[in-house]
């Protein structure tokens, strides 16, 4: 039997739209994480809430602006290229100028900007490609984290956004120690389990740097790439790579905990300050359906390269 809210949405006439790809950025810090929660403050919920006030689709009773986005981020966890999109009814998309000559996309951020909390921003509005999806077409996430493990790096004004390590970080150590995740894996031992949600990710890069110049400079970074990451997967791998930069650890150990395909009660996770969300990677727009349609086939047990072998 279909649910009421099913229902009650298969009867309401459909309304043609416009596919809107957003690129945006936020604070994760008094955020609850990405995802919509009831009385929880979330950035889908302040997004959604400021498109519903802009676009007046309740007052004209319309859909209500519903986002979906690239990488749903962690609570505390912060994204400078994050993506989304929503489908936002044609005549509100056409309206969206008034009496201005600008476009509908730059209307549309303008306005956002005079209703959005100060802490997650709109930077670019723009009707998507065919075939566009935020989360199934993209071809890889890319996150960094932070980390500043002596004093002198220990800036009070980034705090929330660079993890202050208890003591010095072998960095070599560290990079070394992840180059044996690469490629496509099981990674129950990293993630957080969810019910019905697999855990097999393609690990496309990871790599441990301390730059020499730049916003950085000093502090330990991580760059990590994949396809997609399950829940808490690059904290856990941080939390890894931390306990081998201490010497707590052996370098070949991560890879023993990737073998072991299972997570220990005392898994180590990094805080969430720290971990951005650097860039979301879309192919050609004459591909991006096709990718979409190949991503959202789960992939099953059979696909997990054996860890002894080379990555692909």
């Amino acid at each position: 039997m279909a649910e009421p809210d099913a229902e009650a949405a298969a009867a309401r006439p459909r309304v043609a739209a416009v596919r809107v790809r957003l690129d945006l950025s936020y604070d994760g810090t008094h955020f609850a994480g990405w995802a919509r929660q009831p009385r929880l403050r979330t950035v889908q919920g302040a997004l959604e809430e400021g498109l519903e006030r802009v676009l007046r689709t309740q007052a004209l009773g319309l859909p209500a602006p519903r986002l979906t986005v690239a990488g749903r981020t962690d609570s505390g966890v912060h994204a400078r290229g994050q993506v989304a999109h929503v489908d936002v009814p044609v005549e509100r998309w056409e309206a969206l100028p008034g009496r201005s000559d600008r476009g509908p996309g730059d209307s549309l951020v303008t306005r956002l900007a005079g209703v959005l909390p100060p802490d997650v921003v709109v930077h670019r509005a723009a009707p998507a490609p065919a075939g566009f999806d935020a989360r199934f077409s993209a071809l890889y996430r890319r996150y960094a984290y932070r980390i500043a493990d002596t004093a002198s790096l220990r800036d009070p004004l980034r705090r929330t956004h660079v993890l202050w390590a208890r003591r010095p970080l072998d960095e070599e150590a560290m990079h070394a120690a992840v180059q044996p995740l690469l490629g496509l894996r099981d990674f129950a031992a990293f993630c957080k389990p969810r019910p019905g949600a697999t855990t097999i990710r393609e690990l496309q890069h990871m790599s441990w740097e301390r730059p020499d110049e730049g916003p950085d400079a000093g502090l330990v970074v991580a760059s990590v790439v994949a396809d997609a990451f399950c829940h808490n997967m690059v904290r856990a791998l941080v939390g890894a790579s931390v306990a081998v930069g201490e010497g707590r650890r052996d370098v070949r150990w991560p890879a023993e905990v990737l073998a072991s395909r299972r997570r220990e009660a005392n898994a180590a996770v990094v805080p969430a300050p720290g971990l951005v969300l650097e860039e979301v990677v879309y192919p050609a727009d004459d591909e991006l359906a096709a990718r979409a349609d190949r991503v959202r086939a789960l992939r099953m047990d059979e696909e997990v390269a054996d860890p002894a072998l080379p990555a692909r």
